[in-house]
């Protein structure tokens, strides 16, 4: 690494640790030349994640722009920020950890759809609306009985799973 001051290359570390959630690496260098103490950060480069629109027209992924539109879907209901920062940091990992540099914006829209109902019903209804275009109040309806549906589901899936587990134990008795 070149020294900032006298332009040398010849510098040697003499201190380094883990930052930002072990994402990047802080090292202290010392020149050999001047004497002269500075800091630099190692982090991995990221490829820029392409959305593909409806369109047919690509942009970079914008974690602003989700996060802005989860915050609307979300306001004056009890979520904390933190909640949805962490949903955008969740979507963004997991389209990078299924390697594609480019993603339809239909895919982000679902995997929010997905995660919505889970955090705030009410959240979920109004992202929907303007994720799948409602135009008229019986497709908010038939949103909400699919909503509900899915909360039965979910409901029956978790006693048919308490049950089970209860009988487990009463064999294992």
């Amino acid at each position: 690494m070149r020294c900032p001051r006298c332009q040398d290359n010849n510098t040697k570390v003499i201190d380094s640790r883990p930052v930002e959630e072990n994402t990047s690496i802080r090292r202290r260098r010392l020149c050999t030349q001047c004497d002269f103490r500075f800091t630099t950060f190692e982090r991995v480069e990221k490829m820029p994640l392409l959305v593909i629109k409806r369109d047919g027209t690509r942009e970079e992924f914008s974690k602003e722009k989700l996060l802005r539109g989860l915050v609307r879907s979300c306001e004056k209901r009890p979520i904390a920020l933190e909640t949805l920062e962490e949903v955008v940091k969740n979507i963004e990992s997991d389209i990078r950890q299924k390697g594609q540099n480019e993603v339809p914006s239909t895919l982000i829209g679902e995997m929010v759809m997905d995660i919505l109902p889970k955090i705030d019903e009410v959240a979920y209804i109004r992202y929907a609306s303007v994720y799948r275009h409602f135009e008229d109040p019986t497709v908010f309806l038939q949103e909400i009985e699919q909503l509900k549906q899915m909360q039965k589901n979910n409901a029956e899936g978790q006693t048919n799973l308490d049950l089970e587990a209860n009988n487990a134990e009463e064999d294992q008795s």
